[in-house]
């Protein structure tokens, strides 16, 4: 039985991962996809593929390196999917989710980029430590994907990926309707300022530390609940009592950007020189 060709989408999260989990890869004819949802079994999965080409699809932050380093220590050849979007918008959008699931501190306590005493450290940022890691641990280099193209051209970024995994899909299969819902800014501020006196800090560790069972599966559904049911209730107060204070003020995420610009100019750089080869 000839060898298989595996890819692997590894994220990042907040990157479209979920999107194109569930909108896209699943349209790509010519490949088996193995869902996000069969993950922990990979290797099984793998195995038992009806096809030889094969795509898996994880997202991966701050569980990069050790996810990628379990993988390639079976599958060394596997090609590596990866897609970013700048520092800001990818922070921003971070915070947003940790602030939906009854997180109360400022972006500047979640990333400082001053002293480096937030909630993500700087070094879990760098995106070119990201790709040395891929490189690190895989024979092949990745494909390099942009947030900011797919929300450009969604079907220009799609050929993309067709291309890279030598597949092809039906334009009029793919919906482009996001499959989460996006909270308003009311609404985060809101369970902001109820969090700070009501919740109990999200465990963040689980962006770094995969957790599974039934006990950690009720208590964060059952704070998911709660964070929701808090949300929806924001209609019921006067924006004064919420506060003017933008939840992400300008200043910060502005510093968030300068700081990491350096990065981001060569990851591009390294993308055009990279995909071109691809």
């Amino acid at each position: 039985m000839p060898s298989k060709k595996i890819y692997f989408h590894v994220g990042l999260g907040k990157v479209a991962s979920t999107y194109l989990q569930n909108r896209f890869f699943g349209q790509l004819q010519g490949l088996h996809y193995i869902h996000s949802t069969k993950y922990k079994q990979y290797q099984n999965h793998i195995d038992s593929a009806p096809l030889d080409k094969i795509l898996l699809s994880r997202e991966f932050d701050n569980q990069l390196e050790r996810e990628v380093s379990r993988f390639s220590k079976i599958y060394p050849d596997t090609h590596i999917i990866i897609a970013f979007r700048r520092h800001d918008g990818w922070m921003a959008s971070q915070y947003r989710r940790y602030v939906k699931n009854g997180g109360h501190r400022s972006f500047n306590e979640f990333i400082d980029v001053e002293n480096d005493q937030g909630l993500w450290k700087k070094s879990q940022v760098n995106f070119m430590d990201k790709i040395q890691i891929v490189e690190k641990h895989f024979h092949q280099k990745p494909l390099v994907l942009f947030h900011e193209d797919l929300k450009k051209d969604a079907f220009a970024f799609f050929d993309q990926i067709a291309h890279y995994t030598q597949t092809t899909y039906l334009k009029d299969a793919i919906s482009l309707a996001p499959v989460h819902k996006s909270y308003s800014e009311k609404q985060l501020k809101f369970i902001r300022k109820v969090a700070q006196r009501y919740f109990v800090e999200p465990d963040y560790t689980v962006y770094a530390k995969a957790k599974s069972g039934v006990r950690h599966w009720l208590r964060r559904r059952s704070k998911m609940l709660a964070s929701y049911a808090t949300m929806y209730s924001a209609a019921l107060f006067p924006e004064k009592w919420i506060g003017e204070e933008p939840l992400i003020p300008s200043k910060d995420l502005e510093k968030v950007r300068l700081y990491f610009d350096e990065d981001w100019q060569a990851l591009k750089k390294y993308a055009n020189e990279i995909n071109a080869n691809n």
